[in-house]
């Protein structure tokens, strides 16, 4: 079973970054092709950011292309979102999710899930 944890929400001012981290417990998550995906209160489940395990080709969601880089840290186990210059329509619960295929904007064909993690954007 592999768990899937996310780290580095917080409350921040428009304009501000935050940096949230992906690790997995049970696997490494350098065996998966990973998503960040957001959920508003209302809102459907969207991806933001997706790199593929198999060429490390990273994908980005219109609404963050430019302000959003998603990184792969291998000694770490660890996958990065930065997120700069972020504003209100940014705030949502950020989930990280692994698949054993290619990239994919489909939250249903991700496997595991994180719990979250709040990012708030405000003044």
């Amino acid at each position: 079973q592999v768990q899937v944890v996310e780290s580095g929400g917080g409350l921040v001012q428009p304009g501000g970054s935050l940096r949230l981290s992906c690790t997995a417990s049970g696997s490494s998550v350098n065996y998966y092709t990973i998503g960040w995906f957001r959920q508003a209160p209302g809102e459907e489940r969207e991806g933001v950011a997706c790199m593929s395990y198999s060429d490390g080709r990273e994908y980005y969601v219109d609404s963050v292309k430019g302000r959003f880089t998603i990184s792969r840290d291998y000694t770490k186990n660890t996958v990065w979102l930065q997120m700069n210059s972020l504003n209100p329509e940014d705030t949502a619960v950020y989930y990280c999710a692994t698949r054993t295929g290619p990239a994919s904007w489909d939250p249903d064909e991700y496997d595991y899930w994180g719990q979250g993690t709040q990012v708030t954007v405000s003044s």
